[in-house]
């Protein structure tokens, strides 16, 4: 599986909470990007455009809403729009993937995994991986007693950060901001030990293969470039190339490539479908934001959601 192509869509809050533990900069390297301004983001300016792609979901005479969030982003996209703004005026709960308010999913981020065993990469991986973190100005230091899938993943961030896009920009921080500042409650849908097993295979020659993939893109310039697309496309709503990222990201080849996606992509979102249906049904008024790409292909989480009875409505863009 290509790990670079289709982090964004697989990594989920995981690596994003990893990415909280902390990063490096070293020297001679672009500057770190601003740290998001949460007095911006109580009053933000007049005019922000909506980004993304929101739902309205309804059951049961009540309403919740479903945002396809990305885990990357550039400044300004954390500045909610209109119809974002008003979703969290009706809402008392942000749902997230994970909780990531809640210290202890932090510190489950960073423990080993349960049935995934620990690995020692070969030396010339560990060369490769030490060379390509020096290409992107990352530290990994800090990450060192990490599986190595978790690794590569934030070497994968960090090429982004060349491009404007950072971990700290994505929308989980914006919202969590947004929640903090409104008084929400926080609540996860997955567990982090369930996403990063879903992250991580379970044995040890596709890891290896994983990592050798993932290395191979990293030392590509067309990282980048994928990584723009998909960013942009969510910026924009477009919901159309997102839904044929297979075709475009040339990162589904072989029957591996399409079991690993099924098992970080489609087997996640019944259980997140369970999850929001069972806040729903507290009484809960929720915003849930989960990684766009959720919502694209057979057995997505809007399909998930509406075999639970959920009414579900595209808001915005608003379908032509």
């Amino acid at each position: 599986m290509n790990l670079v192509r289709h982090c964004l869509r697989r990594c989920g809050a995981a690596l994003f909470a990893l990415w909280l533990v902390g990063a490096a900069q070293a020297q001679d390297c672009p500057p770190p990007l601003s740290a998001p301004n949460p007095a911006l983001l109580a009053q933000p300016p007049a005019g922000a455009p909506d980004r993304g792609l929101l739902w309205q979901l309804e059951k049961d005479g009540r309403s919740a809403w479903l945002f396809a969030s990305i885990h990357l982003g550039r400044p300004e996209w954390l500045i909610p729009g209109p119809r974002l703004q008003a979703a969290l005026d009706a809402s008392d709960t942000l749902a997230l993937e994970l909780d990531l308010g809640d210290p202890q999913v932090m510190q489950t981020m960073a423990r080993p995994v349960p049935g995934r065993p620990t690995l020692a990469l070969p030396a010339e991986l560990q060369s490769r991986m030490q060379a390509v973190a020096r290409r992107y100005c990352l530290d990994l230091s800090p990450y060192a007693r990490l599986h190595p899938i978790l690794q590569l993943g934030q070497l994968v961030v960090q090429s982004a950060r060349g491009d404007g896009l950072g971990a700290e920009f994505g929308q989980e921080m914006g919202l969590m901001i947004q929640a903090q500042l409104r008084g929400l409650r926080m609540a996860g849908l997955e567990t982090p030990t369930l996403q990063l097993q879903a992250l991580i295979p379970a044995g040890r020659q596709e890891v290896l293969e994983e990592v050798r993939e993932g290395l191979r893109q990293l030392e590509s310039p067309e990282v980048s470039r994928q990584t723009r697309r998909l960013a942009e496309a969510w910026a924009q709503g477009d919901l159309a190339t997102l839904e044929s990222y297979a075709q475009w990201c040339d990162c589904v080849h072989t029957d591996a490539d399409r079991a690993a996606l099924k098992r970080t992509i489609g087997d996640r979102n019944p259980g997140m479908a369970e999850g929001i249906a069972r806040l729903h049904g507290k009484g809960r008024r929720l915003l849930v934001a989960v990684g766009a790409l959720h919502m694209t292909g057979e057995g997505s989480l809007l399909e998930a959601l509406q075999a639970r009875g959920f009414r579900v409505t595209q808001r915005w863009p608003e379908p032509r």
